[in-house]
């Protein structure tokens, strides 16, 4: 009799095992596709296990290296699949990452109600594994909406205001130091994304954790390796039960890195801790990890972070701190490198208002010139090509109700290439659309443009971000005039748009320079 329950309650098992995947591979998605059909929402249709991933992959190999040309025009090679569904299916669409249904949405009102969020119905997405070892869980990717409230208040008073200026002596410091190399490159060519890639990582290092440039580059490059393992991995299918049974070599191997990275942040702090408690008159310090260190001996239980939060804003600011602002500073040389007449223009404003002189904070706020050619690079290349939200729980969006546990992917680089909202020439760099500011550029329909998002999860370091490019740019400017080399090819990497093969300039020093 024993053996007999004993196999009885192994195919009880095994029938319910299959009933749940019946009901996730098949009934689910083929009745959400049925719902959305009947409010006038198509897409591509849902394949068994896969969903639309291998479409997806096939477009995008087959216009893998061919946009070579130096046009703007760059969402058919960057985003095939939504370029090309956007033009079957409308601005709304469905689509399928396995069979994790995707509503893709470009209607601006709908955007801006998902992102303002203010019932709290569209939540962050769930982050796959790989790309929580590059995050971690925090304010840029936790669920927890207490714990990202007690964060977003500190890093608002770290990035914001009379905090931002005392960062900037530090800024003009470290782009001093880069260009101190680049006085070898005079009259040559120079590869400059690499080039910002140390200014930027020296500048996060130094004015949010007090740490010097060799731990900085140490910790962003144990990031990118993580991050180009989850780039690796984004179309996989591998369930959590998967990974506790056995391990990919990629998945041993992104563990091994994290375990380096979190000793290595572990030990920042620390050390910044002891510093601290051997009288110090700075107390912590009135840096972000300094305000992080505070707030992990909060008095106040409720307010109070662990060890393991630090780690993981750590690691949230190394990475998005340092990679964000480096892509949008790589983008910004490329573009003004093609249009010099734009970048004599920026140079004419950085010599009227400072001169030979470092940048100063009044100065920074009256670059109209560069703020103008900064919003419009951002316009084009946007770092991040789309935000993807979840919905809670089944919600009426616009004129649509749309189920629980269903994602929503509004595509950035799609919507600010969208010639219904910038009009024929939106592939052309022109700064001139923003001469107004961005309210005017955008017909006071702000949800068209949003390179560091909207609403409450608007990006906390856009001030931050800006401000150093604006100071990099200057400092540049002034020094040298520069022309895209022949060897530059006009390549990206997808989901963060950064330069696939680097940008290669010719750096022409300027008479009488600083």
């Amino acid at each position: 009799m024993t053996t007999i329950s004993g196999l009885l309650c192994l195919v009880l098992l095994v029938l319910l095992a299959l009933v749940k995947i019946f009901h996730k591979l098949w009934w689910t998605p083929t009745r959400i596709q049925k719902f959305m059909a009947l409010q006038g929402i198509k897409g591509p249709p849902y394949r068994l296990v896969h969903g639309n991933t291998k479409e997806i992959l096939r477009m995008q190999k087959q216009n893998m290296g061919s946009h070579k040309n130096l046009s703007h025009d760059i969402l058919c090679a960057v985003q095939p699949h939504v370029y090309t569904w956007t033009n079957i299916y409308g601005k709304i669409y469905l689509q399928w990452h396995n069979s994790q249904a995707q509503l893709v949405i470009m209607e601006p009102e709908l955007c801006k109600e998902i992102l303002n969020n203010k019932d709290r119905a569209y939540p962050k997405k769930e982050f796959s594994n790989f790309e929580k070892k590059v995050l971690g869980d925090g304010m840029a990717i936790t669920l927890n909406v207490a714990k990202w409230m007690t964060l977003r208040k500190i890093a608002n008073h770290a990035f914001h205001g009379e905090s931002l200026k005392s960062m900037i002596p530090t800024m003009v410091a470290c782009t001093e130091t880069m260009l101190e190399r680049w006085k070898s490159h005079e009259g040559k060519e120079i590869e400059v994304f690499q080039e910002l890639r140390l200014f930027t990582s020296e500048v996060i290092a130094k004015t949010a954790f007090g740490s010097n440039h060799g731990e900085g580059q140490n910790i962003f490059e144990m990031l990118m390796k993580l991050f180009f393992i989850a780039l690796k991995n984004i179309f996989t299918i591998r369930p959590g039960m998967m990974s506790k049974l056995y391990k990919t070599s990629d998945e041993a191997k992104a563990e091994r890195i994290e375990k380096r990275m979190h000793r290595s942040l572990f030990e920042i702090i620390k050390r910044r801790e002891e510093k601290a408690t051997t009288g110090n008159n700075d107390g912590f310090g009135s840096d972000y990890l300094g305000l992080l260190l505070k707030a992990h001996h909060d008095a106040n239980e409720k307010e109070r972070i662990s060890v393991d939060d630090m780690i993981d804003e750590c690691k949230t600011f190394h990475f998005a701190g340092q990679e964000t602002t480096n892509i949008e500073l790589a983008w910004i040389v490329f573009l003004l490198a093609v249009h010099t007449d734009w970048q004599e223009e920026a140079r004419k404003e950085v010599l009227e208002l400072f001169g030979k002189q470092n940048p100063s904070p009044e100065g920074i706020a009256k670059l109209k010139t560069m703020s103008m050619i900064i919003n419009e690079s951002l316009r084009l290349y946007p770092p991040a090509v789309s935000i993807e939200r979840r919905v809670d729980r089944e919600v009426r969006l616009g004129n649509f109700i749309i189920p629980a546990n269903v994602e929503l992917v509004i595509p950035i680089l799609a919507i600010h290439h969208e010639p219904e909202f910038w009009g024929q020439d939106a592939q052309l760099f022109k700064p001139e659309r923003f001469a107004r500011g961005v309210a005017k550029a955008t017909n006071n329909n702000i949800a068209t443009y949003i390179p560091f998002g909207m609403g409450p999860r608007t990006c906390v370091g856009m001030d931050f971000a800006i401000i150093e490019v604006k100071i990099a740019l200057s400092k540049i400017l002034q020094r040298y005039s520069f022309t895209l080399s022949p060897a530059y090819v006009h390549s990206h990497v997808r989901f963060i748009l950064r330069p696939q093969h680097g940008v290669q300039i010719i750096l022409h020093p300027l008479v009488n320079c600083p």
